[in-house]
């Protein structure tokens, strides 16, 4: 536990950021589990619909600095890959 004020004030705003980081890797996992959801369906369309709501929230998680900038490349060049792999098939 904290003794001083200083120490007490890094430990809240740790709590924060933790709380916005997790809030942030959340909402990108959902995104591309919505992607990779309509790839085994085999459902392009819906893909390709889901896709640019993936990147925006890979994008923002890069940004914020939850993920590094070329996770966050790797994530979206393999989800548009597989999308446009789908789509045309």
């Amino acid at each position: 536990m904290a003794n001083h004020k200083q120490a007490e004030k890094r430990n809240r705003q740790r709590i924060k950021r933790r709380a916005r980081n997790l809030m942030h890797l959340s909402t990108m996992r959902t995104y591309m589990k919505r992607v990779r959801k309509a790839l085994e369906g085999e459902d392009g369309e819906a893909a390709k619909t889901t896709l640019p709501d993936a990147i925006q929230a890979i994008s923002k998680a890069a940004s914020k600095g939850v993920i590094h900038r070329n996770t966050a490349s790797r994530y979206i060049s393999r989800l548009t890959i597989a999308t446009n792999k789908a789509s045309a098939a």
